[in-house]
Protein backbone atom coordinates (compact mmCIF):
# COMPACT_ATOMS: atom_id res chain seq x y z
CA UNK A 1 0.00 0.00 0.00
CA UNK A 2 1.43 3.20 -1.18
CA UNK A 3 2.20 5.73 1.77
CA UNK A 4 -0.05 8.93 2.60
CA UNK A 5 2.41 10.99 2.21
CA UNK A 6 3.13 10.13 -1.84
CA UNK A 7 -0.44 10.54 -2.68
CA UNK A 8 -1.40 13.27 -5.31
CA UNK A 9 1.75 14.84 -3.62
CA UNK A 10 4.53 15.22 -6.94
CA UNK A 11 6.79 17.65 -8.03
CA UNK A 12 5.81 20.35 -9.69
CA UNK A 13 6.81 23.99 -11.01
CA UNK A 14 5.25 25.52 -8.00
CA UNK A 15 7.27 22.90 -5.39
CA UNK A 16 10.25 21.81 -6.85
CA UNK A 17 13.42 23.52 -9.63
CA UNK A 18 16.61 22.20 -10.13
CA UNK A 19 19.58 23.00 -7.84
CA UNK A 20 22.17 25.12 -10.34
CA UNK A 21 24.78 27.98 -9.43
CA UNK A 22 23.28 29.91 -12.08
CA UNK A 23 20.76 30.70 -9.93
CA UNK A 24 22.79 32.76 -7.43
CA UNK A 25 23.63 35.78 -10.65
CA UNK A 26 20.33 35.86 -11.66
CA UNK A 27 19.41 36.86 -7.83
CA UNK A 28 22.30 38.79 -6.94
CA UNK A 29 21.79 41.27 -10.14
CA UNK A 30 18.26 41.88 -9.20
CA UNK A 31 18.91 42.26 -5.60
CA UNK A 32 22.35 44.38 -6.05
CA UNK A 33 22.16 45.19 -9.31
CA UNK A 34 24.72 48.61 -8.44
CA UNK A 35 27.34 46.32 -6.27
CA UNK A 36 30.65 46.43 -7.81
CA UNK A 37 31.04 42.67 -9.58
CA UNK A 38 34.39 42.61 -11.53
CA UNK A 39 37.74 44.66 -10.64
CA UNK A 40 40.45 44.49 -13.58
CA UNK A 41 42.95 46.97 -13.45
CA UNK A 42 40.90 50.54 -14.19
CA UNK A 43 37.57 48.30 -14.90
CA UNK A 44 34.64 48.19 -12.55
CA UNK A 45 31.59 46.36 -13.56
CA UNK A 46 28.49 45.67 -11.31
CA UNK A 47 26.49 42.76 -11.38
CA UNK A 48 23.79 44.17 -13.55
CA UNK A 49 26.47 44.58 -16.07
CA UNK A 50 28.11 41.17 -15.68
CA UNK A 51 24.24 39.74 -15.77
CA UNK A 52 23.94 41.25 -18.94
CA UNK A 53 27.27 39.98 -20.45
CA UNK A 54 26.79 36.60 -19.57
CA UNK A 55 23.37 35.90 -20.80
CA UNK A 56 24.47 37.94 -24.06
CA UNK A 57 27.03 35.34 -24.50
CA UNK A 58 25.27 32.37 -23.79
CA UNK A 59 22.62 34.24 -26.64
CA UNK A 60 25.68 34.74 -28.93
CA UNK A 61 26.57 31.26 -28.13
CA UNK A 62 22.81 29.99 -29.00
CA UNK A 63 22.49 32.07 -32.04
CA UNK A 64 25.97 30.49 -33.51
CA UNK A 65 24.23 26.74 -33.25
CA UNK A 66 25.89 25.66 -29.48
CA UNK A 67 23.89 24.41 -26.98
CA UNK A 68 22.67 21.35 -25.21
CA UNK A 69 25.66 19.24 -23.83
CA UNK A 70 28.02 20.81 -26.61
CA UNK A 71 31.09 21.70 -25.25
CA UNK A 72 32.68 25.38 -24.93
CA UNK A 73 36.26 25.42 -23.96
CA UNK A 74 38.07 28.40 -22.86
CA UNK A 75 41.87 29.34 -22.38
CA UNK A 76 42.07 32.35 -20.34
CA UNK A 77 44.05 33.68 -16.97
CA UNK A 78 41.82 35.22 -14.36
CA UNK A 79 40.31 38.18 -16.31
CA UNK A 80 36.59 39.02 -16.50
CA UNK A 81 36.14 36.89 -19.63
CA UNK A 82 36.78 34.13 -17.30
CA UNK A 83 34.18 35.01 -14.64
CA UNK A 84 31.34 35.49 -17.44
CA UNK A 85 32.11 32.08 -19.18
CA UNK A 86 31.24 30.36 -15.56
CA UNK A 87 27.51 31.53 -16.13
CA UNK A 88 26.93 32.68 -20.12
CA UNK A 89 28.69 28.69 -21.05
CA UNK A 90 26.14 26.51 -19.10
CA UNK A 91 23.26 29.46 -19.65
CA UNK A 92 23.39 28.45 -23.01
CA UNK A 93 22.68 24.75 -22.09
CA UNK A 94 26.40 24.18 -23.09
CA UNK A 95 29.34 22.46 -21.05
CA UNK A 96 32.31 24.80 -19.90
CA UNK A 97 35.56 23.23 -20.14
CA UNK A 98 38.49 25.42 -18.61
CA UNK A 99 41.82 25.15 -20.00
CA UNK A 100 44.87 25.09 -18.24
CA UNK A 101 47.08 27.63 -19.38
CA UNK A 102 50.38 25.92 -18.76
CA UNK A 103 50.13 23.24 -20.77
CA UNK A 104 51.44 21.78 -24.31
CA UNK A 105 49.76 22.25 -27.82
CA UNK A 106 49.58 18.54 -27.89
CA UNK A 107 48.05 17.82 -24.38
CA UNK A 108 45.62 20.59 -25.37
CA UNK A 109 44.93 19.05 -28.79
CA UNK A 110 44.01 16.15 -27.26
CA UNK A 111 41.13 17.91 -24.93
CA UNK A 112 40.26 19.95 -27.87
CA UNK A 113 39.15 16.79 -29.46
CA UNK A 114 37.98 13.85 -26.47
CA UNK A 115 36.12 16.91 -25.44
CA UNK A 116 34.37 17.17 -28.60
CA UNK A 117 34.65 21.15 -28.52
CA UNK A 118 32.40 23.38 -30.64
CA UNK A 119 33.91 26.90 -29.85
CA UNK A 120 37.33 28.09 -28.04
CA UNK A 121 37.20 31.60 -26.21
CA UNK A 122 41.27 32.37 -26.04
CA UNK A 123 43.02 35.20 -24.59
CA UNK A 124 45.75 36.80 -26.33
CA UNK A 125 48.13 35.62 -23.88
CA UNK A 126 47.96 32.16 -25.50
CA UNK A 127 46.88 32.47 -29.43
CA UNK A 128 50.52 31.04 -30.29
CA UNK A 129 50.07 27.49 -28.03
CA UNK A 130 46.49 27.57 -29.16
CA UNK A 131 46.65 28.06 -33.13
CA UNK A 132 49.18 24.98 -32.95
CA UNK A 133 47.03 23.02 -30.98
CA UNK A 134 44.12 23.68 -33.58
CA UNK A 135 46.49 21.97 -36.43
CA UNK A 136 47.29 19.21 -34.14
CA UNK A 137 43.48 17.92 -33.78
CA UNK A 138 42.20 15.19 -35.10
CA UNK A 139 38.53 15.68 -35.45
CA UNK A 140 37.77 17.67 -38.41
CA UNK A 141 34.86 19.05 -37.07
CA UNK A 142 35.10 22.84 -37.18
CA UNK A 143 35.75 24.91 -34.06
CA UNK A 144 34.46 28.67 -33.59
CA UNK A 145 37.32 30.77 -32.36
CA UNK A 146 36.54 33.45 -30.24
CA UNK A 147 39.75 36.05 -29.13
CA UNK A 148 39.84 37.97 -26.27
CA UNK A 149 41.92 41.21 -26.16
CA UNK A 150 42.94 42.82 -23.06
CA UNK A 151 44.40 45.97 -22.58
CA UNK A 152 45.84 44.76 -19.39
CA UNK A 153 47.98 42.11 -21.85
CA UNK A 154 49.14 43.93 -25.12
CA UNK A 155 49.08 42.38 -28.55
CA UNK A 156 48.58 38.60 -29.21
CA UNK A 157 51.38 36.43 -30.69
CA UNK A 158 48.93 35.07 -33.20
CA UNK A 159 45.65 36.03 -34.05
CA UNK A 160 43.40 32.95 -34.45
CA UNK A 161 39.89 34.02 -33.78
CA UNK A 162 37.08 34.43 -36.15
CA UNK A 163 35.75 37.13 -34.26
CA UNK A 164 36.70 38.69 -31.06
CA UNK A 165 34.52 38.62 -27.89
CA UNK A 166 33.52 42.00 -27.59
CA UNK A 167 32.02 41.74 -31.03
CA UNK A 168 30.16 38.20 -30.25
CA UNK A 169 28.71 39.68 -27.15
CA UNK A 170 27.58 42.32 -28.89
CA UNK A 171 25.39 40.13 -31.06
CA UNK A 172 23.75 38.42 -27.92
CA UNK A 173 20.44 39.32 -25.82
CA UNK A 174 20.72 41.52 -23.30
CA UNK A 175 17.36 39.61 -22.14
CA UNK A 176 18.06 36.23 -23.07
CA UNK A 177 15.79 34.26 -21.37
CA UNK A 178 17.73 31.24 -20.30
CA UNK A 179 16.69 28.35 -18.39
CA UNK A 180 17.61 26.56 -15.20
CA UNK A 181 18.28 23.09 -16.36
CA UNK A 182 15.67 20.51 -16.11
CA UNK A 183 17.80 17.97 -14.44
CA UNK A 184 19.99 18.94 -12.00
CA UNK A 185 22.26 15.82 -12.77
CA UNK A 186 23.06 17.34 -15.75
CA UNK A 187 26.69 18.53 -16.96
CA UNK A 188 27.68 22.16 -16.08
CA UNK A 189 31.79 21.94 -16.55
CA UNK A 190 34.53 19.24 -18.10
CA UNK A 191 37.97 19.34 -16.55
CA UNK A 192 41.09 17.72 -17.20
CA UNK A 193 43.17 16.24 -14.67
CA UNK A 194 46.78 16.50 -15.09
CA UNK A 195 47.75 12.89 -16.18
CA UNK A 196 50.89 11.84 -14.63
CA UNK A 197 50.93 8.91 -17.04
CA UNK A 198 48.94 8.42 -19.89
CA UNK A 199 46.44 10.89 -21.06
CA UNK A 200 44.11 13.80 -19.08
CA UNK A 201 41.12 12.10 -17.75
CA UNK A 202 37.82 14.63 -18.28
CA UNK A 203 36.40 14.88 -14.75
CA UNK A 204 32.36 16.18 -15.46
CA UNK A 205 30.57 18.11 -12.87
CA UNK A 206 26.57 18.33 -12.63
CA UNK A 207 24.82 21.43 -11.78
CA UNK A 208 23.99 20.15 -8.10
CA UNK A 209 27.72 19.42 -7.31
CA UNK A 210 28.72 23.07 -8.75
CA UNK A 211 25.92 24.37 -6.57
CA UNK A 212 26.07 23.02 -3.48
CA UNK A 213 29.93 22.96 -3.34
CA UNK A 214 29.69 27.12 -3.95
CA UNK A 215 27.54 27.21 -0.50
CA UNK A 216 29.77 25.02 0.93
CA UNK A 217 32.88 27.76 0.76
CA UNK A 218 30.30 29.98 1.64
CA UNK A 219 29.32 28.34 5.05
CA UNK A 220 33.17 26.55 5.83
CA UNK A 221 34.39 30.61 5.54
CA UNK A 222 31.42 32.16 7.30
CA UNK A 223 31.57 34.51 4.01
CA UNK A 224 30.01 37.45 4.49
CA UNK A 225 27.84 39.34 1.79
CA UNK A 226 30.09 42.07 -0.66
CA UNK A 227 33.01 40.17 0.25
CA UNK A 228 36.20 40.84 -1.75
CA UNK A 229 37.88 37.90 -3.85
CA UNK A 230 41.49 38.34 -5.10
CA UNK A 231 41.43 35.72 -8.08
CA UNK A 232 45.33 34.03 -6.75
CA UNK A 233 43.93 30.72 -7.68
CA UNK A 234 43.13 30.29 -11.35
CA UNK A 235 39.89 30.02 -12.38
CA UNK A 236 40.81 26.66 -14.74
CA UNK A 237 41.57 24.60 -11.24
CA UNK A 238 38.67 22.94 -10.42
CA UNK A 239 36.41 26.14 -11.55
CA UNK A 240 38.77 28.05 -8.87
CA UNK A 241 37.10 25.61 -6.47
CA UNK A 242 33.68 26.54 -7.50
CA UNK A 243 34.49 30.41 -6.12
CA UNK A 244 32.93 31.96 -9.43
CA UNK A 245 29.69 30.62 -7.86
CA UNK A 246 30.54 31.60 -4.54
CA UNK A 247 31.09 35.50 -5.30
CA UNK A 248 27.79 35.71 -7.21
CA UNK A 249 25.97 33.79 -4.27
CA UNK A 250 27.27 36.63 -1.79
CA UNK A 251 26.96 39.39 -4.50
CA UNK A 252 31.04 39.60 -4.03
CA UNK A 253 33.38 41.70 -5.85
CA UNK A 254 36.07 39.55 -8.53
CA UNK A 255 39.44 41.37 -8.60
CA UNK A 256 41.18 39.47 -11.30
CA UNK A 257 44.86 38.94 -11.35
CA UNK A 258 46.48 37.84 -15.12
CA UNK A 259 49.50 37.12 -13.03
CA UNK A 260 50.41 35.57 -9.50
CA UNK A 261 53.12 38.04 -8.29
CA UNK A 262 53.75 39.36 -4.14
CA UNK A 263 53.65 43.10 -5.01
CA UNK A 264 50.38 42.59 -7.20
CA UNK A 265 48.82 40.85 -4.74
CA UNK A 266 49.43 42.76 -1.50
CA UNK A 267 49.03 46.44 -3.88
CA UNK A 268 45.56 44.78 -4.57
CA UNK A 269 44.50 43.68 -0.69
CA UNK A 270 45.67 47.56 0.02
CA UNK A 271 43.74 49.56 -2.62
CA UNK A 272 40.70 46.74 -2.88
CA UNK A 273 39.81 45.94 0.36
CA UNK A 274 40.67 42.23 -0.26
CA UNK A 275 38.88 39.80 1.99
CA UNK A 276 39.23 36.20 0.98
CA UNK A 277 41.45 34.28 -1.48
CA UNK A 278 42.83 30.79 -2.47
CA UNK A 279 45.71 29.23 -3.08
CA UNK A 280 48.73 26.38 -3.33
CA UNK A 281 50.98 26.38 -0.48
CA UNK A 282 53.49 28.18 -3.11
CA UNK A 283 51.16 31.39 -3.38
CA UNK A 284 51.25 31.76 0.68
CA UNK A 285 55.14 31.14 1.13
CA UNK A 286 55.35 33.61 -1.89
CA UNK A 287 53.30 36.16 0.60
CA UNK A 288 55.16 34.64 3.73
CA UNK A 289 58.49 35.27 2.51
CA UNK A 290 58.35 38.76 0.15
CA UNK A 291 60.17 41.84 1.86
CA UNK A 292 59.22 43.60 4.70
CA UNK A 293 58.35 46.81 2.68
CA UNK A 294 56.02 45.28 0.34
CA UNK A 295 54.10 44.20 3.09
CA UNK A 296 53.70 47.46 4.65
CA UNK A 297 49.93 48.76 5.05
CA UNK A 298 48.39 45.66 4.75
CA UNK A 299 45.46 45.20 6.95
CA UNK A 300 45.27 42.13 9.33
CA UNK A 301 42.16 40.04 9.47
CA UNK A 302 42.43 38.63 5.32
CA UNK A 303 41.20 35.15 4.71
CA UNK A 304 43.41 32.82 3.26
CA UNK A 305 42.31 29.15 2.11
CA UNK A 306 45.18 26.59 1.17
CA UNK A 307 45.10 23.26 0.10
CA UNK A 308 47.53 20.82 -2.16
CA UNK A 309 49.80 19.99 1.19
CA UNK A 310 49.45 20.31 4.55
CA UNK A 311 50.83 24.36 5.56
CA UNK A 312 54.21 23.63 7.69
CA UNK A 313 54.46 25.26 10.83
CA UNK A 314 56.80 28.21 9.19
CA UNK A 315 54.03 29.02 6.90
CA UNK A 316 51.42 29.21 9.44
CA UNK A 317 53.42 31.46 12.03
CA UNK A 318 54.44 33.57 8.72
CA UNK A 319 50.63 33.69 8.13
CA UNK A 320 50.23 35.10 11.68
CA UNK A 321 52.97 38.01 11.75
CA UNK A 322 50.90 38.83 8.82
CA UNK A 323 47.50 39.14 10.59
CA UNK A 324 46.26 36.16 7.77
CA UNK A 325 43.94 33.78 8.91
CA UNK A 326 44.61 30.53 7.03
CA UNK A 327 42.09 27.77 6.31
CA UNK A 328 43.24 24.06 5.39
CA UNK A 329 41.02 22.08 3.02
CA UNK A 330 41.40 19.42 1.02
CA UNK A 331 39.86 17.63 -2.18
CA UNK A 332 40.92 16.70 -5.84
CA UNK A 333 39.56 17.88 -9.13
CA UNK A 334 37.05 14.70 -8.87
CA UNK A 335 35.62 16.77 -6.13
CA UNK A 336 34.91 20.08 -7.31
CA UNK A 337 38.29 21.06 -5.53
CA UNK A 338 37.64 21.33 -1.43
CA UNK A 339 35.51 18.78 0.15
CA UNK A 340 37.22 18.65 3.29
CA UNK A 341 38.09 21.23 5.65
CA UNK A 342 40.48 21.10 9.06
CA UNK A 343 38.06 22.99 11.14
CA UNK A 344 39.55 25.07 13.33
CA UNK A 345 38.35 25.35 17.08
CA UNK A 346 39.01 28.49 19.60
CA UNK A 347 40.60 26.04 22.02
CA UNK A 348 43.79 25.56 19.98
CA UNK A 349 44.24 28.76 20.12
CA UNK A 350 46.02 28.39 23.40
CA UNK A 351 48.48 26.02 22.02
CA UNK A 352 52.09 26.80 20.85
CA UNK A 353 52.65 27.23 17.59
CA UNK A 354 53.97 23.33 16.49
CA UNK A 355 50.82 22.12 18.08
CA UNK A 356 48.53 24.63 16.14
CA UNK A 357 50.83 23.33 13.12
CA UNK A 358 50.17 19.91 13.71
CA UNK A 359 46.55 20.07 14.20
CA UNK A 360 46.21 22.38 11.05
CA UNK A 361 48.11 20.34 9.01
CA UNK A 362 45.31 17.62 8.83
CA UNK A 363 42.98 17.12 6.30
CA UNK A 364 40.06 17.64 8.58
CA UNK A 365 36.41 16.93 8.42
CA UNK A 366 33.88 16.59 5.58
CA UNK A 367 32.87 20.01 3.96
CA UNK A 368 29.38 21.00 5.31
CA UNK A 369 26.87 19.45 2.30
CA UNK A 370 29.34 16.72 1.47
CA UNK A 371 27.77 13.25 2.58
CA UNK A 372 30.62 11.76 4.31
CA UNK A 373 34.13 11.60 4.20
CA UNK A 374 36.13 8.55 5.90
CA UNK A 375 39.41 6.69 5.36
CA UNK A 376 38.47 2.85 4.52
CA UNK A 377 40.21 -0.06 4.06
CA UNK A 378 40.31 0.18 -0.29
CA UNK A 379 39.90 -4.13 0.37
CA UNK A 380 37.38 -4.75 2.76
CA UNK A 381 35.55 -1.18 2.34
CA UNK A 382 35.73 -1.57 6.09
CA UNK A 383 36.74 1.88 7.73
CA UNK A 384 39.74 2.32 9.92
CA UNK A 385 40.06 2.33 13.39
CA UNK A 386 40.17 5.96 14.30
CA UNK A 387 43.49 5.43 16.26
CA UNK A 388 45.59 8.05 14.15
CA UNK A 389 47.48 5.37 13.49
CA UNK A 390 46.15 2.72 11.18
CA UNK A 391 46.41 3.75 7.18
CA UNK A 392 43.80 3.42 4.75
CA UNK A 393 42.28 5.67 1.86
CA UNK A 394 40.45 8.90 1.93
CA UNK A 395 37.41 8.23 0.71
CA UNK A 396 34.05 10.67 -0.47
CA UNK A 397 30.40 9.61 -0.65
CA UNK A 398 27.75 12.16 -1.33
CA UNK A 399 26.93 15.00 -3.84
CA UNK A 400 30.38 16.97 -3.94
CA UNK A 401 31.54 14.04 -6.43
CA UNK A 402 32.13 14.50 -9.99
CA UNK A 403 29.31 12.55 -12.26
CA UNK A 404 32.64 10.36 -13.47
CA UNK A 405 35.04 10.26 -16.49
CA UNK A 406 34.10 11.43 -20.03
CA UNK A 407 34.13 8.45 -22.29
CA UNK A 408 36.08 6.51 -19.82
CA UNK A 409 33.41 4.07 -18.04
CA UNK A 410 35.73 1.36 -16.88
CA UNK A 411 37.93 4.64 -14.38
CA UNK A 412 34.90 5.74 -13.63
CA UNK A 413 33.71 1.84 -12.34
CA UNK A 414 36.79 1.96 -10.73
CA UNK A 415 36.68 5.29 -8.58
CA UNK A 416 33.61 4.52 -7.46
CA UNK A 417 34.28 1.17 -6.60
CA UNK A 418 31.96 0.11 -3.55
CA UNK A 419 29.97 3.05 -3.53
CA UNK A 420 32.50 5.41 -2.92
CA UNK A 421 34.82 7.69 -4.48
CA UNK A 422 38.07 6.40 -3.69
CA UNK A 423 40.76 9.43 -4.21
CA UNK A 424 44.04 7.60 -3.88
CA UNK A 425 45.53 9.39 -0.99
CA UNK A 426 46.45 7.31 1.97
CA UNK A 427 45.54 8.52 5.71
CA UNK A 428 45.06 7.82 9.30
CA UNK A 429 41.92 9.20 11.12
CA UNK A 430 41.75 10.49 14.52
CA UNK A 431 39.89 9.96 17.95
CA UNK A 432 38.63 13.48 16.89
CA UNK A 433 37.77 12.60 13.42
CA UNK A 434 39.76 14.37 11.64
CA UNK A 435 41.87 12.40 8.23
CA UNK A 436 45.43 13.13 8.21
CA UNK A 437 46.57 12.21 4.58
CA UNK A 438 50.07 10.28 5.32
CA UNK A 439 51.18 9.84 1.39
CA UNK A 440 49.29 9.29 -2.41
CA UNK A 441 49.25 5.39 -2.64
CA UNK A 442 51.79 5.90 -5.01
CA UNK A 443 54.55 8.15 -2.89
CA UNK A 444 54.75 5.13 0.22
CA UNK A 445 58.32 4.78 0.11
CA UNK A 446 59.48 1.15 1.18
CA UNK A 447 62.77 1.05 2.54
CA UNK A 448 63.92 -2.91 4.05
CA UNK A 449 60.85 -3.46 4.34
CA UNK A 450 59.44 -0.42 6.92
CA UNK A 451 57.12 2.03 5.22
CA UNK A 452 58.18 5.94 5.01
CA UNK A 453 55.88 8.74 4.84
CA UNK A 454 57.25 11.11 1.99
CA UNK A 455 55.23 13.71 3.83
CA UNK A 456 56.31 13.23 7.54
CA UNK A 457 60.02 13.39 6.21
CA UNK A 458 59.04 16.86 4.19
CA UNK A 459 57.46 18.17 7.24
CA UNK A 460 60.88 17.70 8.84
CA UNK A 461 62.19 19.46 5.64
CA UNK A 462 59.98 22.36 6.14
CA UNK A 463 60.91 23.23 9.62
CA UNK A 464 64.75 23.86 8.44
CA UNK A 465 65.06 27.73 7.99
CA UNK A 466 66.41 27.69 4.84
CA UNK A 467 63.87 25.94 3.01
CA UNK A 468 61.29 27.32 0.84
CA UNK A 469 60.00 24.18 -0.52
CA UNK A 470 60.38 20.09 -0.42
CA UNK A 471 59.83 17.24 -1.80
CA UNK A 472 61.08 13.75 -1.05
CA UNK A 473 60.57 10.80 -3.60
CA UNK A 474 62.14 7.12 -3.47
CA UNK A 475 65.31 6.13 -5.16
CA UNK A 476 66.21 2.91 -5.51
CA UNK A 477 68.72 1.21 -3.70
CA UNK A 478 70.32 -2.05 -4.20
CA UNK A 479 70.39 -2.94 -0.23
CA UNK A 480 67.02 -1.48 1.08
CA UNK A 481 64.94 -1.57 -1.99
CA UNK A 482 63.91 2.01 -2.01
CA UNK A 483 65.47 5.40 0.15
CA UNK A 484 64.14 8.81 0.86
CA UNK A 485 65.72 11.01 -1.61
CA UNK A 486 64.88 15.04 -0.86
CA UNK A 487 64.73 17.83 -3.81
CA UNK A 488 64.81 21.18 -1.73
CA UNK A 489 64.33 24.89 -2.95
CA UNK A 490 65.66 27.08 -1.03
CA UNK A 491 64.70 30.78 0.32
CA UNK A 492 65.89 33.79 -1.62
CA UNK A 493 69.55 34.50 -0.15
CA UNK A 494 69.81 31.43 2.09
CA UNK A 495 72.53 29.07 2.37
CA UNK A 496 72.72 25.06 3.10
CA UNK A 497 74.27 21.91 2.66
CA UNK A 498 73.09 18.32 2.17
CA UNK A 499 75.45 17.48 4.66
CA UNK A 500 73.33 20.41 7.24
CA UNK A 501 70.18 19.08 5.94
CA UNK A 502 70.37 15.57 6.73
CA UNK A 503 71.90 16.44 10.12
CA UNK A 504 68.83 18.22 10.54
CA UNK A 505 66.35 15.29 9.64
CA UNK A 506 68.38 13.36 11.97
CA UNK A 507 66.98 15.55 15.55
CA UNK A 508 63.78 14.51 14.25
CA UNK A 509 62.98 11.18 12.26
CA UNK A 510 64.21 7.91 13.12
CA UNK A 511 67.15 6.95 10.95
CA UNK A 512 65.68 4.77 8.40
CA UNK A 513 63.95 7.65 6.77
CA UNK A 514 66.56 10.10 7.01
CA UNK A 515 66.89 11.18 3.25
CA UNK A 516 69.76 9.74 1.82
CA UNK A 517 69.95 11.78 -1.14
CA UNK A 518 69.59 15.48 -1.25
CA UNK A 519 68.95 17.56 -4.50
CA UNK A 520 68.79 21.35 -4.55
CA UNK A 521 67.22 23.46 -7.62
CA UNK A 522 63.81 25.07 -8.20
CA UNK A 523 60.94 22.70 -8.15
CA UNK A 524 58.97 21.60 -10.83
CA UNK A 525 55.10 22.60 -10.05
CA UNK A 526 51.94 22.40 -11.78
CA UNK A 527 50.27 25.42 -12.70
CA UNK A 528 48.46 25.50 -9.76
CA UNK A 529 51.80 25.70 -7.72
CA UNK A 530 51.62 21.25 -6.29
CA UNK A 531 55.27 20.20 -6.52
CA UNK A 532 55.30 17.64 -9.62
CA UNK A 533 56.47 14.26 -7.79
CA UNK A 534 56.67 12.08 -10.92
CA UNK A 535 59.56 14.62 -12.56
CA UNK A 536 61.15 14.43 -9.83
CA UNK A 537 61.04 10.62 -10.03
CA UNK A 538 62.53 10.43 -13.21
CA UNK A 539 65.52 12.37 -11.90
CA UNK A 540 66.56 10.43 -8.67
CA UNK A 541 68.97 8.37 -10.84
CA UNK A 542 71.07 11.21 -11.22
CA UNK A 543 70.83 12.51 -7.49
CA UNK A 544 74.37 12.83 -5.61
CA UNK A 545 74.12 10.19 -2.92
CA UNK A 546 74.90 11.64 1.00
CA UNK A 547 75.79 9.49 3.45
CA UNK A 548 75.60 6.21 1.58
Amino acid sequence: MSSQYHQHLDKNPANYAAISPLGFIARTAEVYPERLAVIHGELRRTWAQTYVRCRQLASSLQQAGIGKDDTVAVMLPNTPPMVEAHFGVPMSGAVLNTLNTRLDAETLAFMLDHGEARALIVDSEFTGVMAKALKLRQRSEPILVIQVEDALYGEAAEQIGEMDYESFLARGDADFDWQLPADEWGAIALNYTSGTTGNPKGVVYHHRGAAINAISNVLEWDMPKHAVYLWTLPMFHCNGWCFPWTVAARAGVNVCLRRVEAQAVFDAIRNHGVTHYCGAPIVHSLLVNAPAAMKEGVPAGVKAMVAGAAPPASMIEGMEAMGFDITHVYGLTETYGPATVCAKHEAWNELDIGERARLNSRQGVRYHLQRSARVLNPETMAPVPTDGQTMGEIMFQGNIAMKGYLKNPQATEEAFRGGWFHSGDLAVQHPDGYIQIKDRSKDIIISGGENISSIEVEDVLYRHPAVLAAAVVAKPDPKWGETPCAFIELKAGAETTAEEIVAHCKKHLAGYKVPRAVVFGELPKTSTGKIQKFELRKQVGSASAIGG
